[in-house]
């Protein structure tokens, strides 16, 4: 049947692909039966009337059957039969060509080529096996946000097709096809891992015009670019290329990169140091040190170091012995203990 209605379109010189298929072998297995059934069912039949005939063919085709209209003669049950099978054919094509959509649809998230719609999501540039796993792990440890994963074109497709928080997006990443693609319009942060300081650079350009007021974040070889990216935007949190999970706690709590710098500036405001706790400290425990160094000298214990090894953020009733060493920062050394090497 769907031969004869090809033929057919051949010699009308018509095109039938995809839903045109389906559509032309119902409209003329419709057709076809309903002329037939006319002329074989007795005159005056109530299964051939223009208001009976459609609901007949969709529940016949269909193969539902109600039973609430039926041929009564031998030629009505021969097209009764025809229309039957038409009505299985017609499906068949019916399913074949929504499975083909569906199928396409997917072929191309996964290849990158679709626009997503998303927002408030993070957008990643670049692509590192291995790297970039980590580095979306950790965006999407706590399941807050989707992350649109964009890399050039030879990642042919979505290296991380598993996770449904990741979609991928393909193209020249300085590009404004690419940006629409990503949402990056309605983002709430995006993180260059570029292949080099330059093309990390005018990733941040192609971003800026974008979207200026996006929480941007850059991985850089050479801090010293980060002159540059605050040229393009003034706000731009640039971190060293070989501290990968900087970009995550950025991404997802701005301001942190900051923290950092200071804390490993000389010229901070912060410092970090650490002392031994001497004989007789009279500080017990960890909340009681936290206690002391906050209110006496504005300071903020990190971390202990004891027989058990180093601890960060312990818990407040953790003894501290004699003989412990507390990470602290503060704006300058406490004197009023024993120095120890500033870390």
């Amino acid at each position: 049947m769907p031969f004869l209605v090809y033929r057919l379109s051949r010699f009308l010189r018509v095109r039938l692909r995809g839903w045109r298929l389906p559509l032309a072998v119902a409209s003329f297995v419709f057709l076809s039966s309903w002329l037939a059934m006319s002329l074989v069912e007795p005159p005056g039949s109530e299964i051939v009337q223009p208001g009976t005939y459609w609901w007949y063919f969709v529940v016949t085709s269909a193969t539902v059957g109600y039973g609430d209209f039926f041929p009564t003669s031998t030629g009505g049950r021969i097209v009764g039969l025809y229309v039957i099978v038409g009505g299985i054919v017609t499906l068949t094509l019916l399913f074949t060509q929504l499975a083909n959509a569906l199928q396409s649809v997917r072929g191309k998230r996964l290849r990158g080529v679709v626009a997503l719609d998303l927002s408030d999501h993070v957008v990643l540039f670049g692509y590192w096996p291995g790297r970039s796993e980590r580095i979306v792990a950790e965006l999407t440890a706590d399941g807050r946000f989707q992350v649109a994963l964009c890399a050039w074109d030879d990642v042919p497709e979505n290296p991380l097709p598993d996770q449904p928080a990741v979609h991928f997006v393909r193209g020249d990443l300085t590009h404004e096809d690419v940006m629409t693609r990503a949402c990056v319009q309605r983002a709430r942060t995006a993180v260059i891992d570029g292949r080099d300081d330059n093309e990390t650079l005018a990733i941040a350009v192609a971003i800026d015009h974008a979207n200026p007021d996006l929480h941007l974040v850059a991985a850089v070889r050479d801090l010293g670019r980060r002159e540059n990216l605050r040229y393009v935007n003034p706000g731009v949190q640039a971190v060293q290329w070989h501290m990968p999970f900087l970009l995550s706690e950025e991404a997802n709590d701005p301001g942190i990169t900051q923290i950092y710098n200071d804390l490993m500036s000389s010229g901070g405001h912060g410092n970090t140091y650490s002392m031994r706790v001497p004989a007789g400290f009279g500080h017990a425990t960890f909340g009681d040190c936290q206690t002391w160094f906050g209110r006496t000298h504005g300071a903020t214990v990190l971390a202990v170091r004891d027989s058990d090894g180093l601890v960060v953020s312990p818990s407040w009733d953790r003894p501290v012995p004699a003989g412990t060493t507390l990470y602290y920062v503060a704006a300058a050394r406490i004197d009023e203990q024993r120095p120890a090497a500033r870390r």
